[in-house]
């Protein structure tokens, strides 16, 4: 599975879903929206993005926790 997800400093959220990851031993590839070039690039991509954590799975975006929580469920895991 490759997993990147777009987090930014002090975002409950975005804790929770690295947490979620790794609990379920997932590596992913973490993009820091902190820097607003990879924000903008995120949202150049995905004109909806509107917060925090944005998850993408293998190429799909799911969205933010919910949609992580969803994905993960969906597989099994």
């Amino acid at each position: 599975m490759n997993i990147t997800i777009y987090t930014k400093s002090n975002c409950p959220l975005c804790v929770q879903a690295k947490h979620l990851l790794k609990s379920k031993g997932l590596v992913y590839a973490e993009i820091d929206c902190d820097n607003p070039y990879e924000f903008d690039g995120l949202r150049a991509k995905y004109p909806d993005v509107k917060q925090l954590p944005q998850l993408i799975i293998d190429g799909q975006r799911v969205g933010g926790l919910a949609g992580l929580q969803a994905a993960l469920k969906q597989v099994g895991l």
